[in-house]
């Protein structure tokens, strides 16, 4: 496949930032879950609704994998 037709599959600032974000968000939320802290578990479910939102208020910005501030890497 060459680097024209690749769609990039989320290597773009606004990817990584949504993905860490709701990858703590899920984390912390198993966690809560697991010593039963209710309002955690909702601040979690919260905080991955913000990394969801997040990365495509990025991606319209410009930082998605097509966007004009987002500069690709050179791969081999």
């Amino acid at each position: 496949m060459n680097a024209q037709s690749e769609p990039g599959h989320g290597h773009s600032p606004a990817a990584w930032i949504a993905v860490t974000i709701m990858l703590v968000g899920f984390t912390t939320g198993t966690v809560a879950f697991f010593f039963e802290v209710a309002w955690a578990v909702w601040a979690s479910a919260a905080l991955v609704l913000v990394g969801w939102i997040l990365g495509g208020v990025l991606a319209k910005a410009g930082y998605g994998v097509k966007g004009p501030r987002h500069v690709s890497k050179a791969r081999t």
